[in-house]
């Protein structure tokens, strides 16, 4: 397949693992079968983005709008709104501004220009992120959601990580990081309270938080090679 051409043996073997352990979660635990679609269609967007490529937006479409659904049904609203409201309308503007900065070398024209935060934007980013997640803290808790604290982390982080990946800002990933970790906790808490079979949930979770590791480091990486170009 064209969209494998030029993946490493490590991706190809990432995504199957994942793959597989999802397949086996579905038919051993009776998983729902939006959330196998949510968390297949989710790495194969994560995937996409650590290696630069602007089709990762297409699966992102199927991914926010189905684990939307997911979140709301186990009253994580803060997670059903950052999905339906924020992430599901991003990836049209993601397609836009990623195709409006392709790399010019790329024949297939799907490779991004990359860049790397300053230390006065690293300063602002933290700001912005204490000052949200506490006044969005509350906001949640106002509406009698549940995990309010770690839900409200998660969305801010997120959305701060989102709009640094539309500019393409490497850092982004560090970002990404604490948020798959704040998940990972966010869906054990649901599940272990409020019962459930979305077990590939903490799968897809599991594999974001591998994903965004690998991916701080390859866009480190492609942007040194595209410095390289350049000059």
């Amino acid at each position: 397949m064209a969209i494998f051409k030029d993946w490493t043996l490590f991706e190809k073997l990432w995504l199957l693992a994942f793959t597989l352990i999802n397949i086996y979660l579905f038919f051993a635990w009776s998983d729902s079968l939006i959330g196998l679609i949510s968390s297949i269609s989710g790495m194969l967007c994560v995937v996409l983005v650590a290696k630069g490529k602007i089709s990762n937006y297409y699966f992102g479409i199927v991914q926010t709008a189905t684990y939307a659904y997911i979140a709301y049904g186990y009253g994580l609203y803060g997670e059903a709104m950052l999905n339906a409201l924020f992430y599901f309308p991003v990836q049209f503007i993601g397609i836009y501004l990623w195709n409006k900065n392709k790399t010019v070398h790329d024949v297939k024209g799907e490779d991004v220009r990359i860049k790397r935060l300053t230390k006065a934007g690293w300063l602002y980013t933290l700001l912005i992120v204490l000052v949200m997640t506490v006044a969005y803290g509350y906001f949640l808790k106002y509406l009698g959601g549940n995990n309010v604290w770690n839900d409200s982390a998660t969305n801010v982080l997120s959305v701060s990580a989102q709009i640094l990946m539309l500019k393409r800002f490497a850092e982004q990933w560090l970002l990404w990081i604490s948020v798959n970790v704040l998940s990972i906790l966010l869906w054990v808490s649901a599940l272990i309270s409020q019962g459930g079979n979305d077990l590939s949930m903490l799968v897809m979770w599991s594999a974001f938080l591998v994903n965004s590791i690998y991916g701080y480091f390859n866009w480190r990486k492609l942007h040194i090679k595209q410095s390289l170009e350049v000059a």
